[in-house]
């Protein structure tokens, strides 16, 4: 039985009922009429010289069983042609043939093998034309998209941020479809091991009409990513989006200013700046290292390794190689830590060591042995590596960050060790993930950089514990009657904590490995809550642990009686019977246990 599709949501005051379907109904008859145009003449071949032979042979003269004059019916003519044409051959039926009608069935055998062979090599020539295939696949992802009853995100660009985020929220067991302009990459989609059917498009996500065959208008779609790296792309798929589907969550890209403003006019798209977030993350990194590899861990999703941990390094003079939108969005960050900054830059200016950073005599003239950090900025990887290579030989104690532009270079960098790098695709599928996956997820990284970092090194020292050194999906609770029935009657009553809520359903002395990280109740936020924080209905909370902690929680909230035996040690019969049976009545509410 199909699901009824979501109910109209409500935005900015404004109730706004779900489109229909804006599947492309036109791709079904496209595949029809390109089949109609290309294979017409062979057809009309094919039905010309059939009409021709079974008119000649009904005319042409023969002879009956018995010797009399006689000509076939057209149903007889019609029949012999057609399994003479289609190489059956029955043989001389309803009577033996008149030398004139061999004759005539002979030359029709030879001009239906023409006919065949031309209408064949048609077809073949058909099956390899690039427009009919683009036409079936087309046909194809419409129908697989058309079909989808769950939330599903539509993402335009499978490049690495792409590709990155599709495998995390497929973890996470989310449905997404794909938009993207090169067809290698949707080939790649198909053979990639998720865990669900991920129809992909080629297409230029530009075109509205694409992004309507990627499921744009589909009642499920609950959210457009637009992570390309074209930024106009981009900011044609928030303008298609906020137009056509105003209601969408809209995810973005970019690393201009201009564009990001351009891209706000549309609606209230979350604009990612990688350059903007790998600032923030490196600002965090040299005040609190350990909040800042557990905000990376955290956004890197489920599986991933626990990074290691750096040492900030000490107050003192930074060395900016590449100023162009990175180093400028860096250099600010900086200044904005008090920090001195000395910028290698073609243009002169104040604090700028004037020339080109590939150069090694200007980096030389930088003093990079006074320095106490370095970031290797420029958009070429050659240039980074060779500049975190003279850093480490002038100066092995300095702190280097770099940028990394090409994804094959990527095991470059890591033999180099850098102690911060960026990767811009990566920074924008974290970042979106973050937003995505769930909205406490987001909300527990915004107030993680106020924390200290011994609390943050708690924290990850707490999620080892839970989940070992990679890293598991993280799950929400909300206490609600639909989504903890059993337990609502607790809550209700004010006697359930957090930390009966943890208890092992199997046996209440036992405490489940489960890291609560977040607490949100209404507006206030609390992380890492206590155990003995007492549960109200309406309670969100953040886990972190394995799978089977999830489903152990679970059962806490969805069968009855398993509240009762994890606050008071006694297990109470469900049922009328067994309550007779056993002489006994449910357990009122108690103090909870200590």
């Amino acid at each position: 039985m199909e699901t009824a599709p979501p109910p109209p949501v409500t935005t900015r005051g404004r109730r706004i009922r779900r489109r229909a379907p804006v599947v492309p109904r036109a791709e079904g008859s496209a595949t029809v009429f390109t089949v109609l145009r290309r294979m017409r003449a062979p057809l009309i071949t094919l039905i010309v010289i059939f009409a021709v032979s079974v008119l000649g042979l009904s005319l042409v003269p023969g002879v009956d069983a018995d010797g009399q004059p006689a000509r076939l019916s057209p149903f007889d003519a019609f029949y012999v042609m057609s399994y003479t044409a289609t190489t059956i051959g029955f043989g001389e039926i309803p009577y033996a043939f008149s030398y004139a009608q061999r004759m005539w069935v002979t030359g029709a055998i030879y001009l239906t093998v023409v006919g065949w062979a031309y209408a064949i090599g048609s077809l073949l020539a058909l099956l390899q034309d690039r427009a009919f295939r683009q036409a079936m696949a087309l046909r194809h992802v419409s129908r697989k998209v058309t079909r989808l009853r769950e939330p599903f995100l539509l993402i335009c660009g499978y490049g690495q941020a792409g590709e990155t985020l599709g495998l995390s929220l497929d973890a996470l067991g989310r449905r997404f479809t794909v938009v993207d302009i090169a067809e290698s990459r949707i080939d790649a989609l198909e053979i990639a091991p998720h865990r669900g059917d991920v129809p992909g498009v080629v297409g230029d996500a530009r075109d509205p009409h694409v992004l309507g065959v990627a499921g744009l208008g589909h009642p499920w779609c609950e959210g457009v990513l637009a992570v390309t790296g074209d930024d106009e792309a981009n900011l044609a798929v928030a303008m298609a989006a906020a137009l056509l589907r105003p209601e969408l969550t809209v995810v973005t890209r970019t690393t201009s200013a201009a564009v990001a403003e351009r891209m706000s006019r549309f609606g209230s798209p979350t604009v990612i700046n990688p350059f903007d977030r790998f600032g923030d993350h490196l600002r965090l990194a040299l005040r609190t290292p350990a909040s800042y590899q557990l905000t990376t861990w955290l956004e890197s999703g489920p599986g991933a390794e626990l990074p290691p941990r750096g040492t900030a390094p000490a107050p003192g003079r930074w060395v900016v190689c590449g100023y162009g939108r990175f180093g400028r969005h860096f250099a600010a960050d900086l200044g904005a830590e008090g920090l001195e900054v000395t910028v290698v830059d073609t243009t002169p200016g104040d604090g700028v060591v004037e020339g080109d950073a590939a150069d090694p005599d200007v980096i030389r003239r930088t003093d990079l042995a006074t320095a106490v950090g370095l970031v290797a900025g420029t958009d070429n990887d050659t240039t980074n590596l060779s500049l975190v290579a003279e850093a480490r030989r002038v100066n092995p104690s300095l702190f280097v960050a770099a940028r990394q532009n090409q994804p094959a270079d990527a095991a470059l960098f890591a033999a180099m060790e850098v102690d911060a790098l960026l990767v811009p695709t990566e920074v924008v599928a974290h970042d979106a993930y973050a937003r995505l996956s769930t909205p406490l997820l987001w909300r527990f990284l915004r107030e993680l950089p106020g924390q200290s970092d011994e609390w943050s090194a708690g924290v990850v020292e707490r999620l080892l514990d839970a989940c070992g050194a990679h890293l598991e999906a993280l799950w929400k609770v909300r206490l609600t009657p639909e989504d903890a029935p059993a337990l609502h009657p607790r809550l209700a009553g004010g006697c359930f904590r957090l930390g009966d809520l943890l208890r092992d359903p199997a046996d209440r002395d036992q405490t489940l490995l489960a890291v609560p990280l977040l607490l949100l109740r209404g507006e206030e936020a609390v992380l890492t809550p206590d155990p003995g924080t007492v549960l109200e209905p309406g309670d969100e909370l953040l886990f972190a642990g394995r799978a089977a902690v999830h489903r152990e929680v679970e059962a806490t909230l969805f069968i009855d009686g398993v509240a009762d035996y994890l606050v008071t040690g006694q297990r109470v019969p469900q049922s009328w019977i067994w309550r007779k049976l056993s002489r006994s009545a449910p357990v009122e509410d108690a103090a909870p246990a200590p």
